[in-house]
């Protein structure tokens, strides 16, 4: 397996190819992260995953006050997504970030592993701030299509904005259960995961994979848009929008880590080849 990661650009994955098949989202040229760096590649979401409100919001005793950066005028995806990282050994990578919009300092280290099959990832986000600091990991993998998916989750949150969603039983077009393509426009955050994984599959190129991630990432946004020629998967710790449901109380919030404390995730992605069409069950 081929595993390049960019310590200068988020210290994210340009490209995971098994069998001499890209399995990300792989723009032609590493420079295309900075330009757009959203929808290419498997990057990281710390210290919150996905939308957090602009407006100041006291958190936790201390307000935050972000910047927006997608155009609906939310901040997204937190704080390192494209921030150069340092390469403090092999296979390891590291930022130290925070302390200003986002009152509280902060490191993550991010430990790559490859294998002739598979390739793993862990992910370490620690509190440096003498304070509890709301804590989210996530990874926002881009994987290519024509691409199917099952994800075993009974309940999902079916709109990653509302602050007050609560998670709903899984039924059409929400129940992912069984190995098939995501409709298009499909965006949500499904949890009560069976196991914590996801199958993949490429029926062009035969070959199948076993996404899977640690009990820590106990929710799994994904989104299939139209106009885009990949799937979103995002295991992640806490639901959408991360810091509203935390004020709020709400199901689903992130936790909050003490004072030197850390929180991981472990990542991990085993590809085989499959010998024909997959089957339409799991």
């Amino acid at each position: 397996m081929v595993v390049e990661a960019l310590p200068g650009v988020g210290g994210r994955l340009h490209r995971v190819q098994a069998f001499g098949v890209d399995l990300l989202r792989t723009p032609p040229t590493a420079g295309v992260h900075r330009e757009d760096p959203f929808f290419w590649g498997a990057y990281h979401m710390v210290p919150w995953c996905n939308r957090a409100p602009t407006a100041p919001l006291v958190v936790a005793g201390r307000q935050v006050e972000l910047s927006a950066n997608f155009p609906d005028g939310s901040a997204i995806h937190g704080e390192v997504y494209e921030a150069p990282w340092e390469v403090v050994g092999e296979s390891t990578l590291r930022i130290e970030a925070g302390g200003g919009a986002w009152p509280w300092r902060y490191e993550v280290h991010a430990r790559f592993r490859v294998a002739p099959a598979s390739c793993g990832l862990t992910v370490e986000l620690r509190n440096l701030d003498d304070a509890p600091m709301p804590a989210g990991i996530g990874l926002h993998a881009w994987f290519a299509k024509p691409l199917r998916v099952a994800v075993p989750a009974r309940r999902v949150f079916t709109d990653n904005i509302a602050p007050r969603a609560r998670p709903q039983p899984v039924e059409p077009p929400f129940d992912l259960r069984r190995l098939d393509v995501m409709a298009d426009g499909l965006d949500a955050t499904w949890t009560e995961l069976t196991s914590n994984s996801v199958d993949l599959a490429w029926p062009s190129h035969q070959l199948r994979a076993t996404f899977r991630f640690s009990e820590t990432a106990a929710f799994l946004v994904a989104a299939s848009p139209a106009d885009k020629d990949a799937v979103a998967v995002e295991p992640q710790t806490h639901a959408p929008p991360a810091l509203r449901r935390l004020v709020g109380h709400e199901p689903g919030a992130p936790a909050l880590l003490g004072a030197g404390d850390a929180l991981a995730v472990d990542y991990e992605l085993v590809v085989e080849r499959s010998e024909g069409p997959p089957s339409p069950g799991r």
